[in-house]
């Protein structure tokens, strides 16, 4: 804010001015001695300017967490969510994926994590009351090709998925020129592709959301175990930046993750979202502290599974906002669905 906005006598202001302060930031950057020798101004004066400026920058009031609940105040962020393409797992989310932090979807292969990877991506392009954010999608590949064939079923699909959408909209929306592909083959090139080049799609607005798939295949192929130290940098470097994209451009962020085995009964520490408690995501806690949601995708036994397409579950392993709960859903050619009645906590 400009130093002719601030709440003080013509005098002050002059002596502000004169000496080149032009706002209130740089106001506060200077100690009160420091702001005497510059401006001539009294002791008395400076801490008023003082003053002045740290209440000009304080921002808002404080709100009550009923206020901020309500939407009272004008907290966007912490309300509005990415819908996954379906009511049931909309649900089971409170309305879809946070804009600010960074989701993580583990499992088996074959559990279907990909596949809501995708339907994310459409959703996304979505006018805002239909869920989406109105912007594109940035896909990063660290191990297989994108499933393109795969994108376009999904986008001649939308009007039997997404029957909430008017079909001329859906008419309208070109999913497949608003995904942005990338391939990456190894950490360096990972973090070159994060630190550079989707910080300018997202500052663009082309895209609001962001998708790995999958995390955990660079460092399991560069690093053994001899390396443990480095793989931990750059994995807190790897986190640190999405979190920062994250929370600069209110964009969704999910990694796809993949599971790991122990050949100890008695499995790792604390729940990992899996009905076979020998199994947990990879990469360990360097990466679990990165996280603001772990979501977890497990396919059941076929034996377990009724005639049809295979039942899958999708798991809340933990989440600032949500209990540990879960529901049942098939990948069928439209798309990913819940099955309603079937959520549990």
């Amino acid at each position: 804010m400009d130093v002719d906005q601030l709440d003080l006598n013509p005098r002050i202001i002059a002596a502000i001015k004169k000496a080149q302060l032009r706002s209130a930031r740089e106001v506060l950057r200077l100690s009160g001695p420091d702001l005497q020798r510059l401006t001539g101004l009294s002791a008395v004066d400076a801490w008023r300017v003082l003053q002045a400026a740290s209440q000009c920058l304080r921002g808002s009031d404080v709100f009550t967490a009923l206020q901020v609940y309500q939407q009272k105040a004008q907290f966007p962020g912490q309300h509005q969510r990415l819908s996954l393409g379906c009511p049931v797992l909309d649900r089971l989310l409170r309305g879809g994926l946070p804009l600010d932090g960074i989701t993580e979807l583990a499992g088996r292969s074959s559990a279907g994590k990909t596949q809501l990877a995708l339907q994310l991506c459409l959703a996304v392009q979505l006018p805002r009351q239909h869920g989406g954010l109105e912007a594109g999608a940035v896909y990063i590949c660290t191990e297989d090709v994108f499933p393109d064939r795969r994108l376009q079923q999904l986008i001649v699909h939308q009007p039997q998925l997404r029957t909430d959408v008017p079909g001329e909209l859906l008419s309208k929306i070109r999913f497949g020129d608003q995904i942005f592909v990338e391939h990456v083959a190894d950490v360096d090139a990972l973090l070159e592709c994060v630190g550079r080049r989707i910080p300018v799609l997202l500052a663009r607005g082309m895209a609001r959301l962001v998708v790995l798939d999958s995390v955990a295949a660079p460092f399991r192929c560069e690093f053994d175990s001899q390396a443990s130290a480095t793989r931990a940098r750059h994995l807190q470097t790897l986190g640190a930046t999405l979190r920062r994209l994250s929370c600069t451009f209110q964009t969704p962020v999910l990694c796809i993750n993949q599971v790991t085995e122990t050949m100890d009964e008695r499995g790792p520490a604390g729940p990992q979202g899996f009905s076979d408690e020998r199994v947990s995501p990879a990469l360990g806690t360097t990466w679990s502290n990165q996280l603001l949601m772990r979501l977890t995708t497990e396919r059941a036994h076929s034996e377990e599974a009724p005639p049809g397409p295979p039942a899958r579950t999708l798991r809340v392993v933990f989440a600032p906002h949500l209990p540990p709960t879960s529901c049942s859903y098939i990948i069928s050619a439209d798309g990913v669905r819940g099955t309603p009645g079937t959520k549990s906590c």
